[in-house]
C-alpha cells in the first residue's frame, strides 16, 4: 500500500474515531474542508508541514498518519 493510501485510510479512521467531520477537522487545522476530502480520496498528497498540522489537530504523532497498519483509537 502506498503512503498516500495509508494517509487516506488513517486520516479518515482517526477523524471518525474522534467524532469529527471533515469540516470540523479542517476548521481545527486551519485548512479547507475540500482539501481534507481530497486527501481522504487520495487525490492530493501533502507537505510535511500539513502532515504535522493534521497530526497535531488529531493529537497523534505524524508518523501515525503514514503507518501501514491502521492506528488503534485510544481509550
Amino acid at each position: 500500500m502506498s503512503s498516500r493510501e495509508n494517509l487516506a485510510r488513517n486520516l479518515k479512521a482517526l477523524r471518525t474515531s474522534k467524532g469529527m467531520s471533515q469540516e470540523a477537522l479542517a476548521d481545527a487545522a486551519g485548512i479547507d474542508r475540500t482539501y481534507v476530502s481530497a486527501l481522504e480520496r487520495r487525490k492530493y498528497s501533502l507537505s510535511i508541514d500539513r502532515l504535522d498540522q493534521l497530526a497535531a489537530t488529531l493529537g497523534v504523532e505524524p508518523h501515525i498518519l503514514l503507518m501501514s497498519e491502521a492506528p488503534r483509537p485510544a481509550g
